[in-house]
């Protein structure tokens, strides 16, 4: 079992900036990719960013560009620093993570960002 927990959601006006954080905790040398899925109000919930345990990333191409993923093993915590946000970024955003030996995601409790002026 795998434990996630974010922080760093909020309020900010288009152009600005961000930075969500997820720590996790429990089984974590189970964990392979670590990354961030959102979900806005009436949508599926999409995959935003996602970074291996070696540290490559993919995004999404609505983000690429803007958004960047990071990685920090030793503490166990992914990141996303969200750089010229648009209002179309509002939504729900996930931690997330799968594992080297099963099916088996784990997810964050989600953070709300909100893009508005």
């Amino acid at each position: 079992q795998v434990q996630l927990v974010e922080s760093g959601g909020g309020l900010v006006q288009p152009g600005g900036s961000l930075r969500l954080s997820c720590a996790a905790s429990g089984s974590v040398f189970s964990i392979n990719a670590m990354g961030w899925y959102r979900q806005a109000p009436g949508k599926q919930r999409e995959l935003v960013a996602l970074i291996s345990r070696r540290g490559t990333s993919n995004y999404a191409e609505s983000v690429k560009g803007r958004f960047t993923i990071s990685r920090d093993n030793a503490e166990n915590t992914v990141y996303l620093q969200m750089n010229s946000l648009k209002p179309e970024d509002t939504a729900v955003y996930y931690c997330y993570a799968n594992s080297y030996y099963s099916s088996s995601a784990y997810w964050g409790q989600g953070t709300q960002v909100t893009v508005s002026s």
